[in-house]
Formats: structure tokens, sequence, C-alpha cells
């Protein structure tokens, strides 16, 4: 029997809309290392943005269409950075999907 005629349905990988907020310490190699979580998966995030309020880093770290299976893993890395006080996270369902 051949398989050339056979097409095979395989379910897309559902994406999400997530943006973690990050209160940290300031720190030199903040930045980076909370990129980490997401090179690491090959992950690329849609927008990031900081800003320095007296002792306290306040982080935005955003993707469009993030898989939903990841995003589990990249809070929990997010949350054990040195010098990370609290991470939350806005998630929503998303219409696009990933190639």
């Amino acid at each position: 029997m051949s398989r050339d005629n056979v097409s095979v349905n395989m379910p897309a990988t559902p994406v999400v809309f997530v943006r973690f907020l990050i209160d940290a310490d300031p720190s030199p190699g903040l930045l980076s290392r909370l990129l980490q979580p997401y090179a690491k998966r090959d992950l690329v995030p849609d927008r990031m943005w900081s800003h320095r309020a007296g002792d306290t880093m306040h982080v935005e770290i955003a993707m469009e269409a993030m898989p939903a299976e990841a995003v589990h893993l990249v809070e929990g890395n997010l949350s054990q950075v040195v010098g990370v006080r609290a991470v939350s996270r806005v998630a929503r369902s998303c219409l696009r999907q990933v190639a």
C-alpha cells in the first residue's frame, strides 16, 4: 500500500499570547539572564521593556504566539533567575499559528 496519497492531519501546535511581568533586583546581567529561558527553547520574544524604579527593576517580556506547552516552563525558569522577586503572567488564546 502506497503512502503517497495518504494525508496525515497533524494537529497544529496551540499557541497563546503571553506577557510576563517581572520585578527584580537591578544587576548588570539581569536582562540577559531573563532572555535565557527563551533562547534555550529557540524562542524570540516580540517585545521586551524594562525600567528601574529605586531598588526595583520592572521588566515586561511578551510573545504574540508562544507554544502553549512552553509557557509554564519559561515562567518557572524566570522565577528561578537570581534576583527575581516576582513573576506574574498575562495570557490569552491566540489566532496566529506557528509554521
